[in-house]
Order: C-alpha cells, then structure tokens, then sequence
C-alpha cells in the first residue's frame, strides 16, 4: 500500500475548502482517508493554511508522499510557525 498526503476538496461552488489528509494512492480524492491532518482555506485574505507539521514529519519518516502542493503548504506552515 502506497501512501499518500494531498488535498482533499470541501466547501459549496465557488467557495473551496481543503483538509490535508494521509490517503492511500489508489484512493479517490474525495475519498477514503487514513488520517486528517490540517486543513487549508484559500478564500480568505490571507489563505489559511493550519498543518500539524509533527503528524506530516511522521507519516513522511514512515514513507508516506506528499504531493507537490502539500510539500509547498508545509513549508508555508513551517514559515508562519502554524
């Protein structure tokens, strides 16, 4: 089982929402999840972006891939100290 970390879409039309989740690969985006762990709101002025950057630390060390967007959340998070 190939494991991943990647977005997965909440919220209406036109108003997104994203929980960071821990998925496995074969998954759909929107569907089963291992584990949530943050989530990002890029509606509001400044983007939200809340990640429990322990959590992604472990999941990474067990092998777990984030995905290219989650890589730039984290290091967001990391800079805003979230």
């Amino acid at each position: 089982m190939s494991v991943t970390i990647r977005l997965r879409r909440e919220g209406s039309n036109k108003r997104p929402r994203y929980r960071v989740v821990v998925t496995d690969s074969r998954s759909p985006r929107d569907g089963r999840f291992i584990e949530v762990i943050g989530h990002y709101n890029p509606v509001t002025q400044p983007p939200t972006v809340k990640i429990d950057r322990a959590r992604a630390e472990a999941w990474i060390s067990k092998g777990a891939q984030p995905s290219n967007t989650v890589k730039k959340l984290i290091a967001v998070a990391a800079k805003a100290g979230a």
